[in-house]
């Protein structure tokens, strides 16, 4: 049977450190579900489908992973997926608190899906998302930082925003 884990996120925008994350999950899992969530609380920058082309693209190389929209509980998406864990990255210790509080309320929904935390490499350790789109709206490079998919579409986005303002 397919040990098979989901990865959820936002993912507005999916960065190296990601990818680094779902590369780290492969050598532990045998499938790799990148869940996407539309984002009640957040306003994203990229639509859903944005999000979901560029994911796609960015790990089309990698076996044993694919990506997908869920909505509702995260456990119950896992379940029905026949997943086994979830993944979370980990950066630094300021992520640990709110981690650990959606672990436990995870596992209190279903014992039977583990989560496991993952430390992106050394050198994505500071990144995120919110700091790869300040960067790149006041026009600073992001390159390395993310897939060159995002690379591009960040681009093309703020030079859209700044022609309509």
């Amino acid at each position: 049977m397919k040990r098979i884990a989901v990865y959820p996120g936002t993912f507005d925008p999916f960065t190296a450190a990601h990818t680094d994350i779902v590369k780290r999950a492969l050598r532990i899992f045998d499938e790799i579900i990148v869940a996407v969530a539309p984002s009640q609380k957040k306003s994203p920058l990229f639509s859903l489908e944005e999000r979901l082309t560029m994911i796609r693209k960015s790990v089309e190389s990698l076996d044993g992973v694919r990506t997908e929209a869920f909505h509702g509980l995260l456990v119950e998406y896992v379940k029905a997926k026949q997943g086994v864990a979830i993944i979370r990255g980990l950066r630094a210790i300021s992520d640990f608190e709110y981690e650990m509080q959606m672990a436990l309320m995870n596992r209190r929904l279903n014992h039977d899906i583990e989560t496991v935390f993952l430390m992106p490499s050394e050198e994505y350790s500071f990144l995120t998302s919110t700091m790869v789109k300040e960067v790149s709206s006041f026009g600073g490079s992001v390159k390395g930082l993310v897939p060159e998919i995002v690379e591009k579409a960040l681009q093309d986005k703020f030079k859209t925003i700044y022609k309509n303002n």
